[in-house]
Parts: structure tokens; C-alpha cells; sequence
């Protein structure tokens, strides 16, 4: 698209005055150029592209605000997640950014969020770094080839200007960073912080707030498809393994991250993924570790050594949080439509810090609206600002930060698509075993591979089940490759009254949390609980 067109459609959308120039949908080998130039990065020996994000190294979840207006204001679920800031006040920062984009070059990129084109969110994104354009470039799917020029037209327009700043008293903020959503004004500001995450996740907040609306069910989680055509879903947070368990050289890739389900199948919003780098091993990750040996991954807070650019994944001295954006198709074996069929399997990750949950179990149908209510992880250390070690947490939905609805509706779409397509839906803890964080160590991927694999295969249908007296799910006897005394947790204990201890502790968080669903819940979703 020729500058001054790109200016000219620019300012009737968001009433830019003066910018001094603006960079239209830069290529990666571009945007990589104008990142250097700028002194926003470097290129490390192996190729990708690293930027640092300090002081913030993850999302700032307490900054994040949606515009409490009258269109849209009955639909969200108000809280510690959505927390409400009045337009007015929108409209004073509103103002001050696009003040603050006067004389910038601005970098600007037109692309997507959903692959399933009934359901494709056209958006822009605007920011004052090239880094951020390449991030957005390699996140979201571009326009087709042979798009004409001037033709896209956004329905959600991201502006991201990390120098500005918000002042609480003026703007009604926490503190200098936001993250504000004007779902009337299909705008989303972002200032104060580097975190590229924050683009990426407002995106899917507001296809989380969308798609219901549309009888569409959008998700926290990654996809992939086996040999045989079946798809399978990975619940959980980041650092529960979506991304690390989604990328499996026998099955192909969908997407790591977000997705939708509707009458048609499953669809990625993203072209690209986010993964963790923090400690990536070649022998246990191949395919993600592949991606940062090549020119167009970007990476976050990664250390370097300054004479020879050599990366140190192992390296946490800016943050456990390290992570790396590049194109799906860096995956060998990634699926181009971003589609699927309907699920035959669905796993629920979660990282247990106490140590108690055992490694797999069958949920009935019952208790896996539980846990999708439920959402029951650990926060992982550099996830969000502020957390140092793994956390206990209920995330409802496995992503309540991303949530504009009640929990309830998302709950109920699931609820209907798997009945109506009889998925199987499995509990898997990724977490810790022997002992609580501190005590007990980490999840073996081996394992926990081996598992998933016997689940999606059918090796496990057959099998004998026992119940677990505490947590109240069908705990396989046997999995091939894995130890039969590892999938029960007491017995990875080296002192039984401790787990016993910790197990009675854990099911009476989930009763106590619980409680906030309970009026909407089935009485069979109430019994399919623990045993508190």
C-alpha cells in the first residue's frame, strides 16, 4: 500500500495527526533491519532475533482494563479479572496516545486472528517498535498473497506505545503500564511495558468475548491431529506444557496456544507460537528447540554473550520467563489450514505444586466440567510479574485472565460439544511428584509423554481403572513405558501421613473455590469434586 494511502486510512480510523512516517506491513528481513537499527535488539549467532522486555518479563494482569460501557457492559463478568475503567477516562488516555503518536514512525501491520474464515477477526496493529510489528507479524496470520491494496478493514485495532506512561490520579490506572479494552470502540491502548505478550493476549480477549456471542466456544489451549485423522486439545496455563506437549513429531501441530470449536471443527487464531525457552532441552523438545536456530524467531530476555551472541537457554538471570515467537511452520509437521475435526481426546494439564494429583486420570463427563470450572494449576515462576516460584491457583476455564464472560457460559459450551462429538477428556499433572515444590520433583516429559500418547491411541481403554479416594478420578493400573508405581501418587511419598496431609489440604481448595460455581452447577458437576 503507497505511504500517504496508508496515512490517509490510518488517520480516519484513529485520528493520527502527524506521524512522521509509517512502515505498512514490513516483511520479517525488514522489520529484523529497522529492529537493529533502532537499538531495539540484536541477532543472535544462530539467527533469531532478541529483544529485551525489562522490568517487565510477563503479563501485568492487575493493569489490564476493559471500558465498562452500556452495549456491552451486561455481557462481562466484572471482577478481579475484568476490572472496570469508565469511558471518560478511556477517552482522556486515548487522547494522550495518539498525541504521543505524533512525529513517530509508526510500524503497522494488517492481519488476522481465527484460520477458519466464518469466524476471521481482521485486525490491526500499531506500534511505535519494530520488534512489536515483527511479534504481530509472526503471531497473527497475515493477508493472504495478492491482497489488494487498501482492502482490509479492521474490526479490532491495537495501539502499543511502550514509552508512554499513564498517570493513575488522571487516567483511573493501577500504575503507569494499562492494557485498556473498548469493546464499543473496537480499540485496545497498551503503554508502560515491552511485554509483547500483552498484543498477543488482548487479541484473545477479545475473541473470547466475541465468539460466545456467536455460539462458538474459544479456548485456552493447543491442538493437534494424529495419523488417523483425530484431534486432540491440551488445556492449561503457561508452563503446563501446551506448547511442549501440543509439538509431537507423530502428530500434527494445529496451533500451541488459542483456539475455537464450532459446528465446523476446531480453528487456530494465531499463525504463529509462543513457547518458553527457559531450559530448553534438544533431546526432550527437538522441535521447538529447532526454532531458535533459525532467522525469524523472536526471542525475549534471552542472555547472550555479548562478544559471540551464543544464547544460554539456561541462563534465568533476567527472568524464568524467557520465551520465543516464530512463524507455526517452523514445526515440521504443522497443519497450513490451522484446522481440525471435532476432538476425540481432550487433556486437562495441570502443574500440581503440592505433589498429590496423580499423573493421569479419566474424567467422566461431570468431572470434566469440574475441572474446566475449576481450572486448578500453579502459577509458574516469570509467568506475570511478581511470581517467582509455582503458586497454587484456580484459573477458572484454564484461562481466566483471558475471560470476559461468566466462566459459566464458556462451561456450557464445552459441556454441549462434548456430548454432542463424545470426546474423551483426561486430567494429566504435569507438576510435581514424591513431595511437594521443594520437596518432590518435576513431572519426567518421558513419562508424561508416554502417557498421552497411550491415551490418544486407545492404549488405555481397555485397561483396569482404580479410583482415587481423594481427588475422585479413574486412575489407570497400567501405561505402557511408564512405571506403575509412579501413576499413584502416595506411593511416590517417601512419608504417607504428609501426602495424606497434603492431599486433604488441596481437596479443600478446590471445595472452597468451588463454591463460586455451585448455584449453576449440576448436582452431578458438585459430586464429580474431591473428596474435601
Amino acid at each position: 500500500m503507497p505511504e500517504a494511502a496508508s496515512q490517509a486510512t490510518t488517520s480516519s480510523i484513529l485520528d493520527i495527526a502527524q506521524p512522521r512516517q509509517l512502515q505498512w506491513n514490513l516483511g520479517t528481513a525488514a522489520l529484523y533491519e529497522e529492529a537493529v537499527r533502532n537499538g531495539e535488539g540484536v541477532v543472535a549467532e544462530t539467527g533469531p532475533l532478541v529483544c529485551l522486555t525489562t522490568p517487565h518479563t510477563g503479563r501485568s494482569p492487575n493493569d489490564k482494563f476493559l471500558v465498562d460501557e452500556p452495549s456491552t457492559s451486561a455481557d462481562v463478568w466484572w471482577g478481579k479479572v475484568n476490572r472496570p475503567i469508565d469511558a471518560a477516562r478511556f477517552d482522556v488516555l486515548h487522547d494522550e496516545v495518539v498525541r504521543a503518536l505524533d512525529d513517530r514512525v509508526l510500524y503497522v501491520q494488517d492481519c488476522f486472528a481465527g484460520a477458519d474464515p466464518a469466524y476471521r477477526l481482521p485486525v490491526r496493529i500499531i506500534t511505535e517498535r519494530a520488534w512489536h510489528s515483527l511479534f504481530a507479524r509472526t503471531m497473527f496470520l497475515e493477508q493472504p498473497p495478492g491482497t489488494p491494496p487498501g482492502s482490509h478493514v479492521p474490526e479490532f485495532t491495537v495501539i502499543d506505545l511502550p514509552s508512554l506512561t499513564a498517570d493513575p490520579a488522571r487516567h483511573g490506572t493501577n500504575s503507569g503500564t494499562f492494557i485498556l479494552l473498548n469493546f464499543a470502540r473496537r480499540l485496545v491502548l497498551i503503554g508502560g511495558t515491552s511485554y509483547a505478550g500483552e498484543i498477543k493476549k488482548s487479541i484473545f480477549t477479545v475473541m473470547n468475548y466475541l465468539l460466545p456471542l456467536r455460539d462458538v466456544m474459544p479456548m485456552h489451549c493447543s491442538a493437534n491431529i494424529g495419523a488417523a485423522g483425530d484431534t486432540a486439545l491440551f488445556f492449561g496455563l503457561s508452563g503446563t506444557g501446551k506448547t511442549t506437549l501440543s509439538s509431537d513429531p507423530e502428530r500434527r501441530l494445529i496451533g500451541d496456544d488459542e483456539h475455537g470449536w464450532s459446528d465446523r471443527g476446531i480453528f487456530n487464531f494465531e499463525g504463529g507460537c509462543y513457547a518458553k525457552m527457559i531450559r530448553l532441552s534438544e533431546e526432550a523438545e527437538p522441535q521447538i528447540y529447532g526454532t531458535t536456530r533459525r532467522f525469524g524467531t523472536v526471542l525475549e530476555n534471552v542472555v547472550l554473550d555479548p562478544a559471540t551472541r551464543a544464547m544460554d537457554l539456561d541462563d534465568d538471570s533476567l527472568t524464568e520467563n524467557t520465551r520465543g515467537a516464530y512463524p507455526i511452520s517452523f514445526i515440521d509437521n504443522w497443519v497450513p489450514s490451522g484446522q481440525g475435526g471435532h476432538p476425540a481426546n481432550i487433556v486437562m494439564l495441570t502443574c500440581d505444586a503440592f505433589g498429590v494429583l496423580p499423573p493421569i486420570s479419566r474424567l467422566t463427563p461431570a468431572a470434566a466440567m469440574y475441572h474446566f470450572l475449576s481450572g486448578y494449576t500453579a502459577k509458574v515462576a516469570g509467568t506475570e510479574k511478581g511470581i517467582t516460584e509455582p503458586k497454587a491457583t484456580f484459573s477458572t476455564c484454564f484461562g481466566a485472565p483471558f475471560m470476559v464472560h461468566h466462566p459459566t457460559v464458556y462451561a456450557k459450551l464445552l459441556g454441549r460439544q462434548i456430548a454432542a462429538h463424545g470426546s474423551r477428556v483426561w486430567l494429566v499433572n504435569t507438576g510435581w511428584s514424591g513431595g511437594a515444590y521443594g520437596v518432590g520433583s518435576r513431572m519426567r516429559i518421558g513419562h508424561t509423554r508416554a502417557m498421552i500418547a497411550a491415551a490418544l491411541s486407545g492404549a488405555l481403554d481397555d485397561v483396569p481403572y482404580a479410583p482415587d479416594p481423594v481427588f475422585n478420578v479413574e486412575v489407570p493400573t497400567r501405561v505402557p513405558d511408564v512405571p506403575a508405581e509412579s501413576l499413584h501418587p502416595r506411593a511416590s511419598w517417601s512419608d504417607g501421613s504428609a501426602y495424606d496431609s497434603q492431599a486433604a489440604r488441596l481437596a479443600g481448595m478446590f471445595a472452597e473455590n468451588f463454591k463460586a460455581f455451585e448455584a449453576e452447577a449440576d448436582d452431578d458437576v458438585r459430586r464429580a469434586g474431591p473428596n474435601a
